[in-house]
């Protein structure tokens, strides 16, 4: 009987190195009941009760990609056990489980005709154990994403590497996302059947085995992207002669590009980009036409001047990353008719216009061109790109009205059009159509801010343009909206109360406009919000009082957002997974960080929550509840007319790490609870009416301290600002210190103290008043007693 076992929640990646494809939902159930129920009521009984154990320790349910483990947010690896009893197993699969512990591998040594092992997504510790090596008929083993560290093989165990590479049959072996080190690749050496090898995503920083070559005779798919791999490529890679994928890009390697790279004739993909490699431009021997050829990665490679004319040799490319180099000029009219899928030529100094021949001959899925020099308008057949996914064209010199047949890329994710001089009437998108990230900002757009955009749009940036007049209540019809940008702009009118409807808004950016009237309590019933910039406008009146309802604000997130999901695209999986930078060019949102205008990573929105309210005319008393904010990284108010008493519940603030109150009326003392703050590195309250010590201790007296901050109060005094205190002021500092900390102890203390005292006391007085009588001394005599027996 053949066993087929999958245990899996939904993958975090497609296996996109196999040769596998994705089954359909209704196959996999029927293939699960037929292949998995029918054959156990024949198997036998050890089985069946190996089986029933297995079931017995974890809740195993049908979903639409076969069984699903149903733990808690970690288990141990000894609950796998009773599966190391089924001797005839062999395909498993226990991915994505959150697995914890060493990989059993005297247990799986059980399991002797095991052909397929999946156990990618846990969180195992140490490396892989040998005996999985030593199984006779296993030729696929995927542990990526599984936390693992360490090599094979001990430098002294010679005898284990000759036993392993006279019996492993081993074909596939993926390795991807974990933390495998120096002496990692070395070990791997003796796996000689090897046909697939990914240890991409590790902590690789050695140089590439200067005999690879000699040892890997089959490889076709070798990938070491995104390691810290260092020295040239080696030349005994030539014999690898069934190469068909190379992935070295993003690493450290240096040296010349050796032209033999492009010599193997089964070669579909080289990328080689993102190192320190270059291109040698005064090279006269043309390479080779390949035919085979689709993909191709030079990313900062130093090419220079013009494309190379032997690109249009490679008639099947249709994957071209030329970014980071210094090529310019015009686009050659031959390289526009090459019908390439995929092309990034960011970062070059290319000019000229766009041919329209661009769109006409091809169809691409992605376009990647921005910080160049083009320049006119984009071609009116843009639309004829009915397949296109990603758009990105910002930061150059494009002008005039977006062409309307735009809207006809019904397939578009990303469209980035920013920093460029795009003006008119924005383009009229179907609302079910699936763009995502729109980014429109920097440009000269005009008019009112437009609300026709699809339903899907979750990132939508109209900053830094002539938009006027207030906010239309359509937006709330964009019900996916996570991120809303409209600064610098010259909007006006209140802030809307409607704006609490977009339940899903992550970021609300509507710095230097001119809002007037107050900031409405409904915003800050926005669960999800996390990012808020109102500042530089006319807003008046108080901060509103709640801001419990602000749980993106008060809750550190455990998920990434999913504002850039996407960049998980479909063309991810023709390509292998491979980066392409135009799905990882996301512009920065710019903030008011830490004294200065920073930009926040989009990717990294996830990580920051900050409430700038600067440079308005609030007045009243900062609200207590601001205190109860626990996520806040920055919380700028100054320039406002607030007054009254820095609150003593921003001790709570345990993640802020800028607080800015400065330029306002407050007055009192600053709060000794902010020497809790412990990731506190700014504090400016300068220009206010506080007196007093600063506080000195915890986070106070360990970070350094600028005495402009501290700067025109009228009453401050500390070492930080070197004016001495008066003894009558340092006093009460150290009191309060220390009651805070003795307050527990004391509290018993008094209890055991006073209770006694009180309670004689209390007696005492009560036989004073006469509470209690006592009879008058009896003249008659007792008998005396009997004892008890």
């Amino acid at each position: 009987m053949e066993a087929v076992v999958s245990i899996n929640s939904s993958s975090k990646k497609a296996r996109n190195l196999s040769t596998m494809e994705r089954p359909c939902p209704l196959l996999t159930f029927f293939s699960f009941f037929f292949f998995f129920f029918l054959p156990c009521l024949s198997c036998p009984e050890y089985q069946k009760q190996a089986l029933l154990q297995f079931n017995h320790g974890i809740q195993v349910q049908v979903v639409v990609d076969g069984l699903k483990l149903n733990a808690e947010p970690q288990v141990e690896s000894t609950i796998l056990a009773p599966l190391f009893h089924i001797r005839s197993l062999k395909n498993l699969d226990i991915s994505d489980n959150n697995i914890q512990g060493e990989i059993p591998g005297v247990g799986f040594a059980n399991l002797s005709n095991l052909v397929l092992l999946v156990m990618s997504g846990n969180n195992f510790k140490g490396s892989i154990p040998p005996q999985l090596f030593r199984l006779p008929y296993l030729r696929e083993l995927y542990l990526d994403d599984s936390s693992l560290t360490g090599k094979l093989f001990p430098d002294d165990e010679e005898t284990e590497k000759y036993v392993i590479s006279s019996t492993t049959k081993l074909q596939v072996l993926s390795l991807s996302g974990n933390k495998f080190s120096d002496g990692m690749l070395l070990s791997i050496l003796c796996l000689k059947g090897l046909e697939l090898l990914d240890l991409s995503h590790n902590d690789l920083s050695t140089e590439i085995p200067t005999e690879i070559g000699n040892y890997l005779p089959n490889i076709s798919t070798l990938a070491l992207t995104n390691n810290r791999l260092t020295g040239g490529i080696p030349s005994s890679m030539r014999r690898l002669s069934k190469l068909e994928l190379l992935f070295l890009h993003n690493n450290l390697l240096t040296g010349e590009i050796s032209t033999w790279l492009f010599d193997f004739k089964g070669l579909t993909a080289l990328y080689v980009g993102g190192n320190r490699l270059i291109w040698n431009n005064s090279v006269t021997v043309e390479i080779a036409p390949n035919p085979n050829l689709s993909r191709l990665h030079l990313k900062s490679c130093g090419l220079v001047g013009e494309i190379p004319k032997w690109i249009s040799y490679q008639t099947g490319l249709r994957f071209l990353d030329l970014s980071k180099n210094n090529l310019r000029g015009e686009l050659p009219e031959w390289f526009v008719e090459m019908r390439f899928k995929g092309l990034i030529l960011s970062d070059n100094e290319f000019t000229g216009s766009l041919s329209p021949r661009l769109f006409s001959k091809s169809s691409p899925v992605v376009l990647a061109l921005s910080r160049n020099n083009f320049s006119g308008e984009l071609p009116k057949n843009i639309g004829f790109a009915t397949v296109l996914w990603v758009l990105s064209l910002k930061e150059n010199n494009f002008s005039r009205p977006i062409p309307q047949s735009l809207v006809q890329c019904l397939f578009l994710h990303l469209l980035d059009l920013s920093r460029n001089r795009f003006s008119g009437n924005f383009p009229v998108f179907n609302p079910d159509i699936r763009l995502a990230y729109i980014d429109f900002s920097f440009n000269d757009f005009s008019g009112e801010v437009p609300t026709t955009f699809p339903v899907r749009t979750r990132f939508l940036a109209l900053g830094g343009n002539k938009l006027s007049g207030g906010l239309s209540f359509n937006l709330t019809n964009l019900s996916n909206l996570e991120c809303l940008e409209l600064q610098d702009n010259n909007l006006t009118g209140e802030l809307p109360n409607f704006l609490s409807r977009i339940s899903t808004l992550q970021v609300l950016n509507l710095r230097n406009n001119s809002f007037q009237g107050s900031i409405p309590q409904s915003i800050f019933n926005l669960r999800s919000l996390r990012i808020l910039d109102v500042s530089n406008n006319n807003l008046t009146g108080e901060i509103p009082q709640e801001s419990h309802s602000l749980v993106g604000m008060i809750e550190t997130p455990n998920l990434p957002s999913s504002i850039i999901e996407t960049n998980h695209l479909p063309y991810y999986v023709e390509w292998f997974g491979q980066e392409a930078n135009a799905l990882q060019d996301y512009r920065d949102l710019v903030v008011n960080w830490k004294k200065s205008k920073q930009g926040i990573p989009t990717d990294k929105l996830n990580i920051y929550t900050l409430l700038d309210l600067s440079n308005n005319q609030l007045s009243g008393q900062i609200p207590t509840s601001l205190g109860a904010l626990k996520a806040l990284k920055l919380l700028n108010i100054p320039s406002n007319k607030l007054y009254g008493k820095i609150p003593i519940s921003f001790g709570d603030l345990e993640d802020i790490e800028s607080l800015d109150l400065s330029h306002n009326k407050l007055s009192g003392s600053i709060p000794p609870t902010l020497t809790k703050l412990q990731q506190l590195t700014i504090l400016d309250v300068s220009n206010n009416e506080l007196v007093g010590p600063i506080p000195d201790g915890g986070q106070m007296g360990t970070m350094v301290l600028d005495p402009n901050y501290f700067a025109n109060n009228s009453g401050l005094c500390g070492i930080q600002i070197r004016v001495p205190c008066p003894k009558e002021q340092l006093t009460p500092l150290v009191k309060i210190e220390e009651d805070d900390y003795k307050e527990p102890w004391l509290l018993w203390e008094s209890v055991w103290i006073g209770y006694p005292i009180g309670l004689l006391l209390a007696i005492g007085i009560m036989l004073g008043i006469g509470y209690f009588t006592l009879p008058p001394p009896s003249n008659r005599r007792h008998p005396p007693q009997r004892p008890i027996r």
